[in-house]
């Protein structure tokens, strides 16, 4: 004899209630019921133990619009793709990124990590791109105790008297002595002007550490002249530099001046070599400067050319089979932030990590290898190496390495 579904179900109830006591058996017939329905419930939503899953909130600040736009944008892509090389911690805690724009701005920047802080309840932040946005950030870090790692703020002060505050890029005062005796050496100047962003706390340090080393190695300032940052017309700066006549121009803006700053100088006859920091390195440079833009050299953090290790090359790899491009500094560095903050995480206890011990293990990283070469921090900054890159013929091309 076959039965089907309701005749099982009405034998079964019959012998609940006849047979063995009744109640007994009514009562397991419910259990039984019941753990049929949960399994159900379980399969038919996929429910399961991935819902408790380990994971670790971290705060990413980038500008994704704005101004210095595609430097966020940039960091955004490099720090993915380091995700995917490390999706998790040792201990198998995932690093749920939670990224916030702060379109550039100051204002913008406070907001946001106060808010990731105290609403998001993250472990660490990862931020800001440019010095005075993250020295914006840096006095709510120490007020909360929560580790703000930079990718690219190079400004001494970023770190200065901080405890919670560290970067993996280097610091202004290496990065101008390097583009100082690449021009005394190399392009053999005896005279530069400079050309400074007086709204950029990053151009004025920069340009003063410059200013320094080139002085100290006989060089001569024959003009120093301001631009400000959204500022169009150079007509003004590019005429006091020619009156000056100098043998270098050192401009260590952002890219989005010095591409109109150099087709200015270009019109009125300037030839000489425009030199600058990391903060020129973006292809909004060489769209928007054209042919004008040849020439124009900058110190950097990163080159593919000269990518080495393990971890640099599988990068590489990774970023050019996603983004059919080259990864430029940026990008380099923001895969850096986000290796550093895993390998802290990791040295500090995993999912477990207090920020307090995600910080000291920041603070205590050593030779370690990532994207951008070797760094070790020390008091929050990173001792590393720079790359001197150029443009030539529309494209960016690297000239040599100096280490610390």
């Amino acid at each position: 004899m076959v039965f089907n579904k309701l005749d099982k179900t009405y034998i079964f109830r019959y012998l609940a209630t006849n047979m063995f006591g009744g109640v007994f058996m009514r009562r397991l017939f419910g259990v039984v019921t019941f753990a049929l329905f949960a399994l159900f419930i379980i399969s038919s939503t996929g429910f399961s133990s991935k819902a408790y899953a380990k994971e670790i909130k971290i705060g990413v600040v980038w500008p994704m619009t704005g101004p210095i736009a595609s430097f966020g944008q940039m960091n955004w892509k490099g720090a993915q793709i380091a995700e995917s090389m490390v999706p998790k911690t040792k201990d198998g805690a995932t690093l749920k990124l939670i990224l916030l724009d702060n379109k550039g701005d100051k204002v913008e920047t406070a907001n946001a990590v106060s808010r990731l802080i105290t609403q998001t309840h993250v472990k660490a932040i990862i931020g800001a791109v440019a010095s005075g946005n993250t020295l914006a950030a840096a006095p709510i870090a120490e007020r909360y105790h929560i580790p703000l790692l930079s990718s690219s703020a190079t400004n001494p002060l970023v770190t200065k008297g901080k405890k919670y505050v560290s970067r993996v890029c280097f610091i202004d005062p290496f990065q101008g002595s390097v583009a100082a005796k690449y021009a005394i050496n190399n392009l053999h100047a005896k005279t530069a002007a400079v050309v400074v962003d007086i709204a950029q706390d990053y151009s004025v340090g920069l340009a003063k550490f410059f200013v320094q080393s080139f002085t100290k190695m006989g060089g001569k300032i024959v003009a120093r002249t301001f631009v400000q940052t959204g500022d169009q017309d150079f007509s003004a700066q590019v005429s006091a530099v020619k009156a000056a006549n100098p043998d270098m121009i050192y401009m260590p803006t952002y890219y989005q001046e010095a591409s109109l700053f150099t087709r200015q100088a270009k019109q009125f006859g300037l030839n000489q070599v425009i030199m600058g920091g990391d903060g020129l390195e973006s292809d909004s440079l060489l769209k928007v400067g054209g042919k004008a833009a040849n020439g124009i050299t900058f110190t950097t953090h990163y080159d593919p050319k000269a990518t080495s290790g393990k971890v640099g090359k599988e990068f590489l790899k990774r970023f050019k089979a996603k983004y059919k491009i080259n990864p430029d500094a940026m990008a380099a560095l923001g895969a850096d932030a986000y290796l550093v903050m895993v390998d802290a995480i990791n040295r500090a206890g995993g999912y477990k990590a207090t920020s307090e011990q995600i910080n000291k293990a920041i603070r205590s990283t050593k030779d370690f290898h990532g994207v951008t070469g070797i760094l070790t921090i020390v008091n929050g900054d990173a001792i590393k190496s720079a790359v001197v890159r150029k443009v030539e013929n529309g494209k960016f091309v690297y000239v040599t390495t100096v280490n610390p």
